[in-house]
């Protein structure tokens, strides 16, 4: 596991999921069609770190057998009312509560960052069968929309959060990654809602809680885009699918 202030900022997803759930978006149907690689049978899938259960969702609509392991029971709480007969279990990257090859796909949502890759990775080719893939999947703001980028320096206290790239432990490889920009369709209070879901909000005092929304509601004034009643808020989704080593020139 992640340790220090990481380790907080990880931390502080384990309660506050209802809004978690209310505010954050899910993945655009492409992009999760490309995790799967095509299958047009049903996968066998844990959605490690999964949260409330958004790609899990999308996961079961095509029929996909889907395992939610999170470290949060909260989280698994909300995912639990959303699907009942969820197959859920309170777990973490670094000892996933699965037995070996039992799965055709390991998806990560918006938590690969949190995790100590190199123990993650090999829990994840622990329970991956031959052949069998890794799904990273993240949505961020699209920061080249000038308001969107006004909106994250409001977030971040004008400091941007540095563009991410997933590093794998030993034995696995990126295989391809994929890159799409949708919008997501939201009001005022819904950013105002999302500004509530981000670590650093969480940990922060709530003095400090206070000046981030008001910097918030600033960049909302401030803009055209963001005055209207409906907002479309700019996203990237990125997309990474590896494997390991043996796999990389299949």
């Amino acid at each position: 596991m992640q340790t220090g202030r990481l380790q907080q900022h990880a931390d502080s997803f384990r309660h506050g999921a209802d809004g978690y759930d209310a505010h954050r978006p899910g993945y655009p149907e492409d992009c999760v069609d490309w995790l799967r690689g095509g299958a047009s049978t049903p996968l066998d899938v844990l959605d490690l770190g999964a949260g409330t259960g958004k790609l899990s969702a999308q996961l079961r609509e095509r029929g996909d057998r889907v395992t939610a392991v999170d470290p949060s029971a909260d989280m698994l709480r909300v995912a639990a009312e959303r699907m009942p007969g969820l197959s859920s279990l309170v777990g973490t990257a670094e000892r996933i509560p699965l037995p070996e090859a039992s799965v055709d796909l390991v998806t990560v949502a918006q938590a690969w960052h949190w995790v100590d890759e190199q123990q993650a990775t090999r829990e994840v080719l622990r329970v991956l069968r031959p052949g069998g893939r890794l799904g990273l999947i993240w949505n961020s703001r699209d920061d080249t929309v000038p308001w969107v980028a006004a909106l994250s320096a409001a977030m971040h206290q004008g400091a941007h959060a540095a563009e991410f790239t997933p590093a794998l432990g030993a034995g696995m490889t990126v295989l391809a990654r994929q890159v799409t920009r949708w919008n997501q369709r939201t009001t005022r209070a819904g950013i105002l809602g999302l500004a509530t879901t981000r670590s650093y909000y969480l940990v922060a005092s709530p003095a400090e809680q206070n000046a981030m929304l008001s910097r918030v509601e600033g960049v909302l004034d401030a803009h055209p885009e963001t005055r209207a009643e409906t907002i479309l808020l700019p996203y990237v989704t990125e997309c990474w699918l590896a494997a390991a080593w043996p796999d990389a020139s299949a």
